[in-house]
């Protein structure tokens, strides 16, 4: 059985480059031309639905750890500019001190 690389092969042995196909994107194993390739994505190859699904949650924890980190972010920013503002409202305004006295 020949491999999916050789129906990829240029004639140039320098110039070989793998193809996509190849081999598993996460544990690197030689996809073999009669069996199935689990696609995820458009144009990543996975030998098996384990190492996809692998792929998915390790996707999907990148995207949570992104999302929350932006989203902190956002609140220290928003935190920083309403202190800012009160900081700046706080010098216009007036201030009496003194004594009162209620009769």
């Amino acid at each position: 059985m020949a491999s999916t690389a050789a129906y990829y092969y240029t004639g140039c042995e320098d110039d070989y480059q793998p193809h996509f196909l190849d081999s598993c994107s996460l544990c690197r194993r030689s996809l073999n031309q009669n069996s199935d390739i689990f696609m995820y994505r458009g144009n990543t190859p996975f030998c098996s639905q384990e190492c996809r699904q692998e792929q998915i949650e390790m996707d999907e924890a990148m995207e949570k750890k992104w999302k929350l980190s932006s989203s902190s972010s956002k609140r220290s920013s928003a935190v920083r500019q309403s202190s800012d503002s009160a900081k700046e409202s706080g010098m216009n305004k007036a201030v009496r001190t003194g004594t009162v006295a209620v009769i």
